[in-house]
């Protein structure tokens, strides 16, 4: 949250009018998708994490959106005078407004340490240094915050507050505006009055005090939640609500515009949408808790709906309409256990005898890739033959005269990219790329050769054939323009050692003739169960063989899991849900998930870091039948599980927005 502060503010402050918000909301790179510099979760620390639960992150972004949004002068800024703060570790950028005379001050903390300041400000064309009332400014470690003169609370002008604005607007018959900081700041504020108006202390402990030969109120508080302060002229104009909020109470306010006029709403987690009809105003949003609920609404507004349903309601001393008691929480939800798993080997296409002939032929000998085509064989590179997405095979077949004691497999796939071989049937091992460090450059087309002893029953004379699965993580980025997107995936060359004989290879991957038309080309790679469907909720798995877990499969290849399970969430619940995956991270396997043949990622064990993988409702079915399979690859030096799997809450919230779930068609979206 300080961070996201921090770095908004200085753009702010630095003049900066147009922004590009990273990252509002994480979401997921599901199936082939992402880059092999991203994890299955493209999250970064947002906002609004991938489970679509509000983070820290969110209170300083909701902050300043709404402090851009009703701070008019905060448009056209430029640059002012330069002006030093008493404390000199405080960096301040000065800017005003030449059309308002609007002035802000944007403090920067750049210490490991809380600090203090005294700031000479304009007022009204005067220099005044605030606080005037002694004390300083406080800035938490590696902070920022905004001290604005001559900017508007409503219909009345703030001299200045060293208190944030986040947001001011005329409601009905009063002006309101809503103040924010960290909570144990002393804050202060000053507007300018005529005469002495009214002062009462509505919520909270504040003071204040009017200097008639300045024509100003002062108002003086430390944070501490919620702040109240209602300021009345004495000639009978409209009254000043001043809210003085800490970042926690800040979180609870939410703006919204109608027909007829701006609302503030305090209280539930998340406010959609506010209609304001008559004498009703009806309200969407989401509760995570028992909230409050409390609105500033136009004149006229006496009743409240939340999600259709009336609250009883109460005015308040506030100039609110408050309900008379709390909107309740969500209610609470149980997951079943994932049970009654049944299993079933994969890679036929590593047996000697398997039927290639359909696969296609590796005869190109140029290249649209930027990866050399190694002289005097065939280009090998996936792409070229139509497979850009997910697991490919390849199988070679040639005829020896002479025995070979090793065979050195050349490939490019991306970080932690891997391969398995199998000669004649019987595995020869399994290479992987390294875990990425700092260091390493994110662009890297990660190529390794991986070199496999033949075992002497299979060096003789005669015909072999050679199997290889290659795991490409997807494409590299072009951030850098140098074309690092057009690098090869899959095998780049191969080599025996001893005589070099003639291999025919035959290569295939994601069945591209007969993509899944909804669920895109990146859902699928070139495994044998997904060109057979068995990621489908509609396979039959009846004769697969019954297990429970954990699974300890020692040898090298691919398996797939299947299990069912029914999910009857409340109406009016929101449930997010995840799939958690957990095992000794010494066993060496990974696996692609598919939820109702939607492929959501990959999890990779010994490598993690990630464990939870978010399930989307619509995809995943919350109030029915859903199925789940699991491809697992093992590399066959660990035992292989997986362990433990199961269903996870990941956040609950009551209301939300209907879902509807995705069609099962006849089909199910694949041609058979």
């Amino acid at each position: 949250a300080v961070y996201e502060r921090r770095f908004y503010l200085t753009n702010l402050a630095n003049g900066i009018k147009l922004q590009n918000v990273y990252m509002t909301f994480g979401g997921t790179s599901w199936g082939w998708l992402p880059a092999p510099v991203v994890y299955t979760s493209y999250d970064y620390g947002a906002a609004i994490d991938e489970a679509r639960n509000q983070t820290s992150k969110l209170v300083p972004m909701k902050q300043i959106g709404l402090m851009l949004e009703s701070v008019p002068d905060l448009g056209e800024l430029d640059r002012a005078a330069d002006v030093t703060a008493a404390n000199p570790a405080i960096k301040t950028y000065h800017l005003a407004n030449p059309s308002t005379g609007a002035h802000f001050y944007f403090l920067r903390n750049d210490a490991a340490s809380e600090q203090s300041v005294t700031l000479p400000v304009s007022v009204s064309g005067s220099q005044v240094t605030v606080p005037y009332s002694g004390g300083g400014i406080r800035l938490t470690r590696k902070d920022m915050k905004v001290v604005a003169t001559g900017i508007a609370a409503g219909r009345r002008t703030l001299r200045y507050t060293t208190a944030q604005p986040m947001y001011a607007a005329t409601i009905g018959a009063r002006d309101v505006a809503l103040l924010i900081g960290r909570t144990g700041d002393p804050v202060e504020l000053s507007l300018a009055f005529a005469a002495a108006p009214a002062v009462s202390v509505l919520a909270g402990s504040a003071t204040s005090s009017y200097d008639g030969t300045a024509g100003a109120l002062r108002v003086n508080a430390q944070l501490a939640g919620l702040i109240r302060v209602l300021i009345e002229p004495p000639d009978g104009s409209a009254p000043l609500l001043l809210l003085l909020a800490d970042d926690e109470e800040s979180a609870a306010f939410w703006a919204h515009d109608t027909s007829r006029g701006p609302v503030l709403v305090r209280g539930p987690a998340l406010l959609r949408n506010v209609f304001a009809m008559g004498p009703v105003a009806a309200l969407n949003g989401d509760t995570t808790a028992a909230s409050d609920l409390e609105i500033w609404a136009p004149s006229g507004v006496r009743r409240l709906l939340w999600n259709g349903s009336a609250i009883p309601a109460r005015h308040t001393d506030s100039g609110s309409l408050s309900a008379s008691a709390q909107l309740p929480a969500p209610a609470q939800v149980t997951l079943p256990a994932l049970t009654k798993w049944r299993y079933a080997p994969e890679n036929p296409e590593s047996a000697p005898g398997f039927d290639d002939s359909a696969w296609t032929l590796a005869d190109k000998t140029t290249s649209f890739s930027t990866t050399p085509v190694p002289a005097g064989q065939p280009v090998l590179f996936a792409d070229d033959y139509g497979f850009h997405y997910g697991d490919v095979w390849y199988r070679g077949s040639y005829n020896a005269e002479a025995g070979a004691q090793s065979v050195s497999l050349s490939y490019s796939s991306g970080t932690q990219g891997m391969l398995m071989a199998w000669l004649d049937g019987v595995p020869l091992g399994t290479h992987r790329q390294p875990v990425p460090t700092k260091a390493q450059d994110s662009q890297s087309t990660w190529t390794a050769t991986a070199t496999f002893a033949v075992p002497a029953a299979l060096s003789g004379p005669g015909a072999h054939v050679l199997a290889v699965l290659v795991r490409p993580m997807a494409h590299s980025e072009d951030g850098g323009s140098n074309d690092a997107h057009k690098a090869a995936r899959g095998l780049t060359a191969a080599a025996f050692s001893g005589a070099a004989p003639s291999v025919t290879w035959r290569i295939q991957g994601a069945d591209t003739a007969a993509a899944d038309p909804l669920r895109g080309p990146l859902n699928n790679g070139g495994l044998h169960g997904e060109r057979s469907g068995w990621h489908l909720p509609t396979f039959g798995d009846g004769g697969w063989q019954r297990m429970s877990l954990p699974s300890a499969d020692t040898s090298q290849g691919v398996g797939w899991l299947r299990t069912t399970f029914n999910l009857a969430i409340p109406r009016g619940v929101d449930a997010s849900i995840g799939l958690t995956l957990t095992d000794d991270p010494a066993r060496a396997y990974r696996v692609q998930i598919f939820l109702n043949g939607w492929n959501l990622g990959q999890y990779i064990n010994d490598v993690g870091p990630q464990h939870t993988f978010a399930l989307p409702n619509g995809i995943l079915r919350t109030r029915g039948h859903n199925t789940l399979a699991l491809a697992v690859l093992r590399a066959g030096t660990t035992p292989a599980g997986p362990s433990s799997v199961s269903l996870t809450l990941l956040g609950l919230t009551a209301g939300g927005v209907p879902v509807e779930d995705l069609p099962l068609t006849a089909t199910d979206g694949r041609r058979h």
